[in-house]
């Protein structure tokens, strides 16, 4: 069953693209979506990556969260279902 990791205070110019290859490092991606605002089409700052495998997603987390990306320090941990 695939994995749905939320990843937060993410720089704004980070890419679909470059949020999957930054878990690509660790197992196979199914999926990575940037959340836009949907009046500018431009990055909140946050998105949601689908790993396949639950070990290579935890190992994901652990390494990531609290990381700095592009000079910000991004938070990375399991998604919630949406209304949690």
């Amino acid at each position: 069953m695939a994995v749905q990791i939320y990843a937060g205070n993410l720089p704004y110019n980070t890419n679909d693209e470059a949020l999957k290859s930054l878990f690509e490092g660790f197992g196979e991606v199914v999926s990575s979506k940037i959340v836009k605002d949907r009046d500018t089409g431009r990055s909140k700052g946050f998105g949601f990556v689908e790993m396949t495998d639950s070990a290579a997603a935890d190992d994901a987390i652990k390494q990531l969260d609290g990381s700095d990306l592009g000079g910000r320090k991004i938070k990375v941990n399991i998604a919630r279902p949406k209304g949690a």
